[in-house]
């Protein structure tokens, strides 16, 4: 089963702290514990970078998608080598 233990609305955190602050979080969480990630636009760079530093460690779910709010549940699905976000694929200038 399932469980949100952190939502995180990165509307409100600074460009260059949203990726190391997602996948923080992320580190923590139980193997079927959950994140839900709140923003303005749809996060697609953040799944692919998750694709690239912790393959087969999540799953991704949309719970809502726009045009104002995206909502994404980031389920971990294995636990794994934990990744920091500092070396952010994109430099944290796309948002989160």
């Amino acid at each position: 089963m399932t469980r949100t233990v952190s939502r995180i609305d990165v509307r409100t955190v600074a460009p260059p702290e949203r990726h190391p602050l997602i996948f923080s979080t992320f580190n923590q969480l139980a193997t079927g514990d959950a994140l839900e990630l709140v923003n303005d636009h749809d996060p697609r760079p953040l799944f692919f970078q998750f694709q690239n530093v912790v393959p087969g460690q999540f799953d991704w779910s949309y719970l809502e998608q726009g045009p104002a709010t995206w909502r994404v549940a980031i389920r971990r699905t294995k636990s794994g080598a934990a990744y920091d976000g500092a070396s952010s694929c994109c430099g944290g200038g796309c948002g989160g």
